[in-house]
């Protein structure tokens, strides 16, 4: 194969070196899986001496439906184009039924889970909804994920929903299969094949339209008395939180270790370093982390980067996904365990998102009117946070704002990573993170 990644890799919305100096993209493995396709892991070395590994199911002496040309076109290869077979139906349902049939090709290994079915000739189609993995949709019936940039290892998003689905908890999607491979003797996940979770709707679409609702309410309307009040659906979220969380400390186990404190503080550096408005708040946000001292706290396997966007609500229960960790750590810290409080520290900073990404993105030229927004804003965070930590404890036992040093230390933490992500990427919102810092050091 002779085709060259170096122009096509770097305009995927998946690619993670934008800020690196791009110095070759390499073929590190081709396997062909069938004539005219081929699984191919490609490095990308950086001018930083460092590298990336993503990879590419290529098609090749077929071409992929018009509408997607432009994004799967990677270029000839002779006479022949090569494009990325995701974007191919016929590929995409092939692919499947290597799941579904248990088969390895070279070291490629598909793996179906016990019992499963997989829905192998039904129509797929590539989502539109992409960030740093591509998912190839079968229908209503279950969903394709490869992960583009990978790594030694299992992750942990085949890992957990494995580890749930086999016990039976049912805020998860089943996993219905797996592909992997071991180039280098160690595992390592390429892909992950789940139910569909037909008729759902995304966590952070409902708690906005929730907060629309207050906020366009005549009078003095609270937060209970609006249409869309949230507070039953929080409390609900909480409870299927807490269950995800006690079936993963029974299947994986617990221990102890002491707060993140080291991490904690170089976050908070090298984001004052990059964000002038950070920095009057350093000393407090340091104090915050020093008090949690190196008293051990419990530890366990947990989601890691929880908060709105990452639950469905279908018509039965609440549903977490994306089980990956932040995609920017290394696999082996996204495996690491954690305190539960950091997956509530993080739905509870979601709260303020819903609410007052509203009050930055619809601006307000009254300033009266923006004063009463901003109240009834507070005040249904306040009683959704609530809601979600009530249910949460119905179902764990213990209240997390109980530990609300180490609670706080973990909502400052995430949201000194919001002020550096926001002054990067969307200027307008760095108010909502300081603003939680304001009020997270006032308490």
């Amino acid at each position: 194969m002779n085709l060259s990644f170096a122009d096509w890799l770097p305009k995927r919305r998946w690619y993670a070196g934008r800020n690196r100096e791009l110095v070759t993209v390499k073929p590190a493995s081709v396997t062909p899986i069938a004539e005219g396709l081929y699984h191919v892991l490609l490095d990308a070395a950086y001018a930083d001496r460092g590298s990336e590994r993503y990879q590419v199911f290529v098609g090749l002496d077929a071409h992929p439906p018009e509408e997607f040309a432009a994004a799967a076109t990677i270029g000839s290869d002779g006479d022949r184009v090569g494009y990325d077979a995701l974007y191919d139906p016929a590929i995409a349902n092939r692919i499947l039924a290597l799941v579904a049939a248990g088969a390895t090709v070279g070291e490629l290994r598909f793996v179906p889970e016990p019992d499963a079915d997989l829905p192998v000739d039904t129509p797929a189609r590539v989502s539109e909804v992409e960030q740093s993995n591509t998912s190839v949709v079968f229908d209503s019936a279950a969903i394709l994920k490869v992960f583009r940039r990978v790594s030694n290892g299992v992750n942990p998003d085949v890992e957990l929903n494995r580890v749930l689905g086999r016990a039976g908890v049912p805020h998860v999607a089943r996993l219905l299969g797996a592909i992997e491979t071991a180039p280098d003797g160690e595992p390592c996940s390429l892909a992950m094949v789940t139910a569909f979770a037909a008729n759902s709707a995304e966590g952070a679409a409902m708690a906005t339209t929730s907060v629309r609702d207050l906020l366009t309410g005549g009078g003095e309307m609270h937060a209970e008395e609006a249409g869309g009040d949230f507070a039953a659906e929080s409390f609900r979220l909480g409870e299927a939180v807490a269950v995800v969380h006690r079936a993963l400390a029974d299947e994986l186990g617990t221990g102890e270790a002491p707060p993140p404190t080291a991490a904690m503080l170089a976050r908070l550096a090298e984001a004052a370093g990059s964000v002038p408005q950070l920095r009057p708040y350093r000393p407090a946000i340091e104090q915050r982390f020093r008090v949690l001292g190196d008293a051990p706290v419990p530890v366990q396997r947990i989601h890691g980067d929880l908060h709105l966007g990452q639950v469905l609500r279908t018509p039965s229960t609440w549903l977490l996904i994306d089980f990956e960790g932040e995609p920017g750590q290394p696999l082996a810290e996204r495996r690491r365990p954690d305190s539960a409080l950091r997956d509530v520290a993080g739905m509870l900073r979601s709260y303020e998102y819903a609410a007052y990404q509203l009050l930055v993105d619809e601006l307000l030229v009254d300033e009266q009117a923006e004063e009463e927004a901003g109240r009834r804003a507070r005040e249904w965070v306040d009683r959704n946070r609530d809601a979600f930590c009530d249910g949460y404890a119905d179902v764990a036992g213990f209240d997390p704002r109980a530990q609300a040093a180490l609670l706080s230390a973990y909502e400052l933490d995430k949201a000194v990573y919001e002020v550096a992500y926001e002054a990067r990427h969307r200027p307008t919102w760095l108010p909502i993170p300081l603003r939680a810092i304001d009020r997270i050091l006032a308490d």
